[in-house]
């Protein structure tokens, strides 16, 4: 399988922005979103990039926009390769990977939703009680289910980390009737996918969404519920007060943690044995979550 680390020879459109995974270009009146199979951990874009990843994360987000438009509008004009001609040079390259979308003004905040107690959320709560500045019950176990999903938002940061802010924070940046409008919404979609996910298996632990405005009115960007942006687990690997393996690029972090790396500097390039079993992972929770095999 041939991996994709970037589609700028196969785009006859202004690049517009390069992140980590995704290739913005424009259209004029609308955006393409490329996503390449490119992947980045602790900060670091890695080399090789993994096969098959972009058009599992492109297609996953595609599917789970179509679940979530009746409660949530989101950006998307259509996927169709076919109907961009010879803006495509090479478009059964590019089938899977892309996405039309609408311009929005993309509001600056990372709208994170924890249903469960881990990650860099029970770091906090380890160290304060709290996350995001929200007061926690004591005697919290790791990985355990809150009795209700907690909003924890984060300040975007184009470069470096996304710093976690408390809702207070979040409205003073944009206002509180937006900040109450984007909360509400992102724990909705949140709670949506939750139970989709329980029903087959899988628990969504954490996830976090990027929205936008269009005359005003609040849309859905970016990408959604995908292994790059929400944390699953596997319902038969759950278990409380353990480091449980999630459902995306955890086989790339756990080499790399056991690997003589510096952490100061761009990695060596990944064993074929790590690619191999990432690739395997991202084309499983797409088979998993939408029923059928990636086309």
């Amino acid at each position: 399988m041939q991996a994709l680390s970037s589609a700028v020879d196969y785009i006859k459109a202004p690049l517009v922005y390069k992140g980590k995974v995704r290739e913005l270009y424009d259209l004029g009146e609308h955006f393409l979103i490329v996503v390449t199979d490119r992947i980045s951990a602790f900060d670091y874009v890695l080399d090789p990039a993994v096969p098959e990843k972009g058009n599992v994360l492109n297609s996953l987000s595609a599917f789970w926009f179509e679940q979530t438009e009746s409660i949530q509008p989101n950006h998307v004009v259509h996927t169709d390769v076919a109907k961009l001609g010879d803006i495509i040079t090479e478009p059964e390259l590019l089938r899977n990977r892309i996405m039309v979308t609408k311009k929005a003004e993309r509001i600056d905040i990372e709208c994170v939703v924890r249903g469960y107690i881990t990650g860099g959320g029970w770091r906090q709560y380890q160290q304060t009680s709290a996350i995001n500045g929200i007061s926690l019950p004591e005697g919290l176990r790791k990985n355990q289910r809150f009795e209700q999903p907690i909003f924890t938002p984060a300040a975007k940061n184009d470069v470096g980390h996304d710093e976690d802010i408390p809702f207070e924070k979040m409205e003073e940046l944009v206002g509180a009737e937006l900040a109450a409008e984007l909360r509400d919404r992102s724990v909705k979609l949140y709670e949506f996918a939750h139970s989709y996910c329980a029903e087959r298996g899988i628990v969504l632990a954490d996830c976090k969404f990027e929205f936008g405005l269009i005359d005003g009115k609040v849309i859905l960007i970016d990408e959604i519920f995908t292994p790059d942006a929400s944390r699953f687990w596997a319902v038969d690997k759950f278990e409380l007060d353990t480091e449980i393996d999630s459902m995306d690029k955890e086989p790339v972090r756990t080499y790399l943690l056991g690997s003589d790396w510096d952490k100061n500097s761009k990695p060596d390039p990944l064993p074929s044995e790590v690619v191999e079993e990432t690739t395997r992972r991202y084309l499983d929770i797409y088979r998993r979550l939408t029923g059928s095999d990636l086309s």
